[in-house]
């Protein structure tokens, strides 16, 4: 599911982006939605807190309301760094602002230059490009995480302290899972690849099965491989 999220304080224009977005998605296959707001409201304070799917910002930056786009802007940034904002307006002096004030903007469009075009071309590249925003949640009772899968590296069960380790590319954390039952906090880049021992595919180098040993993306050499999971991910 992909959200769009329309922050405009005129009516017409929130119906003209709403007939673009679907012009623009109508060949393809996906499962979106459009959530249109004249201004910020417990509606939209719902929709940015809300983690659970890719998220698409276009955001009037003078709205007639105490908080601008660039204002809205900041807040998502508090909470989300991965979805993304593209910022409307009629006056391209608001350009620099804009850029300045907000990390990470996909684009800055003036509503009476190429608008249509522009504003197809974007979402178009979106959409085309790969996100991957899947989350780790694990909650503890002296721990809560929220890791994206991307960044862990691999998971195995120490046995010094029997706790199950979660290794990311910066950082190690302790979870009170077991694990079989760890397997269920992950997607599919996660196997099984020691009895003790789940690794995630695309932060592997190589595996060694005749030498016991996996060989990750950052150099680590982990001796943790069983051949009797070699099956399990496809004999590579």
């Amino acid at each position: 599911m992909i959200k769009f999220i329309v922050v405009e304080d005129d009516r017409e224009t929130q119906n003209h982006i709403q007939q673009i977005i679907n012009d623009t998605l109508s060949k393809k296959e996906i499962n979106y939605d459009i959530s249109m707001h004249l201004s910020k409201n417990k509606a939209l304070q719902k929709v940015i807190e809300d983690d659970s799917c890719r998220k698409i910002y276009i955001l009037d930056i003078e709205l007639n309301h105490k908080q601008s786009g660039i204002d809205i802007a900041k807040e998502i940034r508090q909470k989300d760094w991965d979805s993304e904002i593209i910022f409307i307006t009629s006056h391209d002096h608001m350009f620099e602002s804009a850029y300045r004030n907000v990390y990470k903007v996909f684009n800055f469009i003036e509503k009476f230059h190429d608008f249509d075009n522009r504003l197809m071309k974007n979402i178009t590249e979106i959409i085309d490009t790969k996100y991957d925003n899947g989350i780790f949640r694990y909650h503890g009772s002296n721990l809560d995480l929220f890791i994206h899968y991307k960044e862990i590296l691999y998971l195995y069960r120490d046995k010094t302290t029997r706790k199950m380790i979660l290794k990311t590319t910066k950082n190690k954390f302790i979870v009170n899972l077991g694990v079989k039952e760890a397997l269920d906090y992950l997607d599919g880049r996660f196997k099984l690849v020691h009895r003790a021992c789940i690794v995630n595919l695309e932060k592997v180098d190589e595996f060694n099965w005749n030498e016991g040993y996996f060989l990750l993306v950052n150099g680590e050499k982990v001796y943790m491989l069983s051949k009797k999971y070699k099956k399990e991910i496809g004999g590579i």
